[in-house]
Parts: structure tokens; C-alpha cells; sequence
């Protein structure tokens, strides 16, 4: 799945419908360019100066773009709903009394202040009267259960070798900080890293009663359990590949590699049959985590199992916890400057734990039904130009172009909202705890999951809400899904011409569906299965394509000596640059692009790319930007903008763009892949 860069990839759905160049430009605003810069030199600044000075980034946020602009009016959308629900008397048991009577909870911040740590001090208890392997995974149980994963993870999904059936899941997690590297690499950051977060967890231990010696030895020892299950884990790099990630195994055998782990007591814990197999994602984390289970006193894993209690519940108790949790999380780790909020923040958790309710009146509200057709005719003209493309493609066999082409025709188009909502029935909502219906919704979301092991795989459900700004591709699916609440300003402008809705929404829907043959996408077949369905001559040539992009995206440094790390965004990178080539072939056909007039002071075929760079124009802070270098699988908005389009003929044509020009690769590093 690819979560980040998607959001802008479902942008299109409202597009090419034929819009006619008007005489006013309302696709382009020419105060975004910076004349001052050269669009050979680098076309991001030139695109989007004008723009990213003058909107800076507020304070509550750590990025500020097209995205989060979106974001904020949705965000306004949903508030009318909740707040609307929460003043009302609805019959209990109702959708419209668990989304208000959850808000309503989150907000009743007089009870919320009253009872500072009260609501946790019960299972903090249990946590310190554990004697025994029986107690200990009773609390590891009631975690993944209700708060989140300590130690490891646990779930269910699609069989990646048989995409019908649903198998238990099991793989690495259990780190507080977001990557294994922060615990393990010796770099001023790093480091510094280690130290904020050894003292957020001394002050959280602080807050639930400690004393500071107690406190700071808690906090040591979990970082030395953290870190040794940091040495265990694989790379972010590492866990995109799907074949080195999929270890199929029978419960025996998954006990005779773990002896250190009882699963069959922390299935028991779990209130569910043991499953017969089980698809073990990272072999070596889990057979580490289970020698370091043998060797480790209990009483020392009291002090981690103490903190992910706390940690996964902060945000639903007193300030004190919130605002700890901030200082680390949103200002230090990322450059906030203000928490958001409240009624944000009560939004976003009542939306994670309730959100195809609060979705269903979200769709009602701005999409209809008619949008649906019209959008799915547009991302059939993008699929159609890729096959157009794959047709002619020069480095490709024949027998791996009829292989392309039926996974292609395979993929399931899904737009807006599901076709039948989630059933919340059994789900207990009231007004009286919010932490108690934040861990009632994990319990119900998770048994939901665990109930699906050795099913068969529900094609209809959806893996994001409709009114989630983002959109995604999923392999094992064989699947591109573009949520409602993208499918909106300022990425569709039913006043904007071709080149602008082609450069624009048409790039992203491009973007997600060259994911299905990305350096991950195509090791899956058309049914969603792990197969090679390439021959061995065209496999080693995608791979070697692959590697130029890495190479070039690893000569880009975006702060300071921070660079771009090519093997974690490969498939991000090749999704853009596919993108860009389908949508423009898709553009060549229309009568804009054919008759070549300028709007403004620009051709169509400008426009066409000003419009791609204005997509990903954003100001982000410098802290955040380091984090997601390490952490996420796309490149920065500069990056994704300049690096794709030095490859790109048309564009050297469009801009003048010369040999030895900044914007253009030298003939030897060139990539074309799709």
C-alpha cells in the first residue's frame, strides 16, 4: 500500500471531461512562478516560489500544502457532524448516539482533568503484581487488544500467495520511536533523539506516581529492551521486499522457532483459536524477541509493558499526558509549534475508532452518487493510455507484455465510499470514560480482524475511509481506491483546462496505477498473488532501470546532509515518473493539447507540468523533513517534482532545457520504465 504520496494520487477522479480553454485562467495562478529562477535550473522553485512564500506554514502543523489545505476543510465538515450528534438525544445503540456520546466524552475535558491517570491505574496494577507467565500474557493480550503492540504485532490479512483467503499475520513492532535506526545509529541526531525520548518516558513515569530514581531506571530499562528488539528488527528497505517478507508456517512450526514465546496461552488471552498458519513477516525479529522473552526476567519487563500502557493512552488522558507526548512527538521530533486543538485532535480519535459511521454522513453530505461513473470513465482513460504505452514499450518481451497487459485489465476501481457500510452494532459507546470507548473501539476493530483468519478474503471492504484525504494502491488486491474526500478542491477544478486537470489529478491517478508495476507492484500477479510473471531477460532490465533511479535519487541531498534514501522510495519514484508519462500521453489526444494555444503566457504543454509542480508545493519544517527522510517511502515535494521531469524529453522541449542544464539528466542516467 502506499499511504503518503496516494493522497495526491486520487486526485484526478472529476477530471477530463473535455473542459474547454477559457479566455480567464482559472487553472493557473502565474503569482505562484518565480521569474526570478529558471525553470532549467530548478523547476519546483520556479513553479511554486511565488506560492511557498507567501504561505507559511501554521503554527499547529509541521507541513502546510495543497494536502493540508483540504485536510482543514474537511476537518470543518466533519466537525458539523460530530458536533451536531453530540447535541442531540439519539436512541442508544444508534450510529448517530456512538459518534456523538464518543466526541462528547473526548470533550468533557472537566472529568478528563479530574481523573488524570485514574482510568489506567487498574491495569497499571495488574501490570505490577505480574509473578507469572499466565499474568504476563494476560497483560500482552489486553494490549494488542485495547491499546496497541508491545513486543509484537498481530493480525489478519490477504494470503499473499492465495489473495482469496485471509491468513494470521505476524510481525515486527513494538518501538516507541518511529524507526530501528534511531536506536541504533551513533549520529548527533540520533543520539539526541534517544535522550529526549528517555526523558519523556521519565516524566511520564513521574506522572503515574514514580519518583524520580524509580522513574529513571524504568525509562533505562525500557530502552534497553527497546534496543535489543531495534537489532532484531529489518530495515524499512528491507520490508519492501514482498517475497523476503512472506514465510508461510503451521503453528508447530512457529512454536519449534519461538520457544521463548507460549502462543497458544496468548491466543487463549486473546479469547480466539489458536490459527493453523500463519504468514511470519520478519522470522529473525520474532525468533530474537523469543531468546530475548527465555532470558529476561519478568520483573524487568514490567517497566516496558508499564510504558506502553501509558504511551498508547496518553492521548486520552489528562493534559498533563497530552502535553508530554507533544513536546516529544509534535515539537521536538517534527517542529510544531502549537498542539492543535482539542476538538482536532477528539476528531481524529473519534474518526479512527468510528469512521465508516461518521463517513457514510460524510459522503451524504458531499458526494453524490452520479460522481461515482463519471470518475471511474476518467481513471479508465489513464489505464487505457498505459496500455497504450506498454504496447510499445522497447525493452519488453512480448510474453511479459500479454502478463502486463492482464494484470492491467484486472484492476478493481474503487471510488468514493464502499458499496455496504461496517456494522457498529455491538460496539459499546457512552459518555461516561473516553479512554474506556477508545479501548472498546480497539477491541471491536481488532476482534473484527481476528475474526476474518481462515476466510475468505472480502473484496468489497475498503482499507481507508471515504473521507480521508489520501487514496492507495494494493497489491494483493490487484486494486486502486480514490476515497471521496480527495475528490474535491483545490485538486479538481471543473474551471480549469486539460493541461491543468491532465498535469494535476490525471498525474496521481497515473501515479497509483503504475504502482501495480513498481519495483514491489510487479511481483504480484493479476489476482493479487507473489508470482514471477516476467521473463528472466525483462526482470534483469526493470531491475536495472530500478537501480538508476535509486542512484539518482540518492544524489539528492534535501537538508542539509540528509539525503534521499533511493532504495526506500524506488517505488514512489517510479510511481511519479510512470505518472507523469501516462497522464501526458493521455493529454496528447485532447484538442488543447492539439491545437497548442497559449492561456496566458503559457502553452499547453506548459501548463501541463506547472500544473504537476503545483500538486506537490508545500512548506515543511526542518524537523519534520528529517523524519520523513528516514521514515517515509516518498521523496520530498522538490524531489518528486524536479527529479522525474529531468528525465522527460517533453519537458526539456517545453522549458528549453538544455544539455548540462540542472534540469536535465545527462544522457547516461536517464530513466524510462514506463
Amino acid at each position: 500500500m502506499k499511504k503518503l504520496l496516494s493522497f495526491l494520487v486520487l486526485i484526478s477522479l472529476f477530471v477530463f471531461a473535455g473542459t474547454n480553454p477559457k479566455d480567464s485562467d482559472k487553472g493557473l495562478d502565474e503569482k505562484n512562478i518565480d521569474l526570478s529562477v529558471s525553470p532549467a535550473v530548478d523547476f519546483y522553485q520556479y513553479a511554486n516560489g511565488g506560492w511557498l512564500k507567501s504561505n507559511p506554514i501554521p503554527d499547529e502543523y509541521t507541513r502546510w500544502g495543497s494536502f493540508e489545505i483540504l485536510a482543514e476543510k474537511n476537518n470543518d465538515i466533519l466537525k458539523e457532524i460530530l458536533e451536531s450528534s453530540a447535541g442531540s438525544k439519539s436512541p442508544k445503540g444508534s450510529n448517530k448516539q456512538k459518534i456523538g456520546d464518543y466526541y462528547f466524552s473526548g470533550m468533557d475535558t472537566v472529568k478528563i482533568e479530574k481523573d488524570g491517570f485514574k482510568p489506567i491505574i487498574p491495569q497499571l496494577n495488574k501490570i505490577a503484581d505480574i509473578k507469572s507467565k499466565n499474568e504476563l500474557y494476560k497483560e500482552i493480550a489486553f494490549l494488542h487488544l485495547r491499546v496497541g503492540n508491545a513486543f509484537w504485532g498481530f493480525g489478519a490479512g490477504a494470503d499473499a500467495r492465495n489473495s482469496s483467503m485471509n491468513i494470521a499475520s505476524i510481525y515486527q513492532s513494538g518501538l516507541g520511536l518511529p524507526d530501528r535506526d534511531y536506536y541504533l545509529n551513533n549520529d548527533s541526531r540520533s543520539k539526541q533523539i534517544r535522550e529526549k525520548y528517555i526523558l519523556m518516558m521519565r516524566n511520564m513515569f513521574k506522572l503515574v506516581g514514580e519518583n524520580e530514581i524509580d522513574a529513571q531506571k524504568d525509562a533505562d530499562k525500557v530502552m534497553e529492551i527497546e534496543t535489543i528488539l531495534a537489532k532484531g528488527s529489518s530495515t524499512r528497505v528491507e520490508r519492501r521486499d514482498p517475497v523476503k517478507n512472506y514465510n508461510k508456517m503451521s503453528l508447530d512450526s512457529l512454536i519449534s522457532i519461538t520457544p521463548g514465546i507460549d502462543w497458544k496461552l496468548y491466543f487463549k488471552d486473546l479469547g480466539i483459536n489458536a490459527p493453523s498458519e500463519f504468514d511470519v513477516n520478519q522470522p529473525r525479529f520474532i525468533k530474537d524477541l523469543s531468546s530475548m522473552l527465555q532470558k529476561v526476567d519478568i520483573n524487568n519487563l514490567k517497566p516496558y509493558l508499564k510504558w506502553h500502557l501509558i504511551r498508547g493512552t496518553a492521548n486520552s488522558l489528562s493534559s498533563n499526558f497530552v502535553n508530554e507526548s507533544f513536546e516529544f512527538g509534535g515539537k521536538f521530533m517534527q517542529g510544531a509549534k502549537v498542539i492543535q486543538p482539542r476538538w482536532k485532535r477528539v476528531m481524529q480519535s473519534t474518526n479512527s475508532a468510528l469512521g465508516e459511521i461518521l463517513g457514510e454522513v460524510y459522503v451524504s453530505k458531499t458526494f453524490p452518487p452520479e460522481a461515482k461513473d463519471r470518475a471511474k470513465k476518467i481513471v479508465n482513460n489513464l489505464i487505457a493510455a498505459l496500455k497504450e504505452r506498454i504496447t510499445i514499450l522497447d525493452w519488453m518481451g512480448d510474453a511479459t507484455k500479454a502478463e502486463a497487459l492482464k494484470k492491467l485489465a484486472a484492476i478493481n476501481i474503487k471510488i468514493g465510499y464502499p458499496d455496504k457500510w461496517k456494522d457498529y452494532s455491538s460496539l459499546e459507546i457512552s459518555r461516561a470514560s473516553y479512554l474506556e470507548n477508545d479501548m472498546n473501539a480497539s477491541e471491536f476493530l481488532n476482534r473484527e480482524e481476528f475474526n476474518k483468519i481462515g476466510k475468505p478474503v472480502d473484496r468489497t471492504e475498503w482499507e481507508m475511509l471515504p473521507q480521508t484525504v489520501n487514496a492507495y494502491y494494493n497489491p494483493v488486491m490487484n486494486e486502486i481506491v480514490f476515497p471521496a474526500a480527495i475528490l474535491q478542491p483545490p485538486f479538481f477544478n471543473v474551471d480549469a483546462d486539460d493541461a491543468v486537470n491532465y498535469g494535476g489529478m490525471g498525474v496521481v491517478i497515473g501515479h497509483e496505477i503504475t504502482h501495480g508495476f513498481d519495483d514491489q507492484g510487479r511481483q504480484f500477479d493479476a489476482q493479487g498473488n507473489i508470482k514471477d510473471w516476467w521473463t528472466k531477460d525483462d526482470g534483469i532490465k526493470f531491475d536495472e532501470r530500478g537501480k538508476a533511479i535509486i542512484n539518482q535519487f540518492n544524489s539528492f541531498a534535501a537538508i542539509d546532509t540528509f539525503h534521499v534514501n533511493g532504495e526506500l522510495t524506488q517505488g514512489e519514484n517510479i510511481a511519479d515518473l510512470g505518472g507523469l508519462n501516462i497522464s501526458l500521453t493521455a493529454f496528447k489526444k485532447t484538442d488543447q493539447y492539439i491545437k497548442g494555444e497559449k492561456i496566458g503566457s503559457f502553452t499547453p504543454v506548459q501548463r501541463f507540468f506547472l500544473s504537476y509542480a503545483h500538486i506537490w508545493e508545500n512548506n515543511i519544517r526542518d524537523e519534520a523533513l528529517k523524519l520523513r527522510i528516514k521514515t517515509d517511502p516518498h521523496s520530498p515535494g522538490k524531489q518528486r517534482v524536479n527529479a522525474p521531469l529531468s528525465n522527460m524529453p517533453e519537458f526539456w522541449e517545453a522549458f528549453g532545457v538544455k544539455s548540462g542544464d540542472p534540469m536535465r539528466m545527462p544522457d547516461d542516467k536517464q530513466v524510462k520504465i514506463w
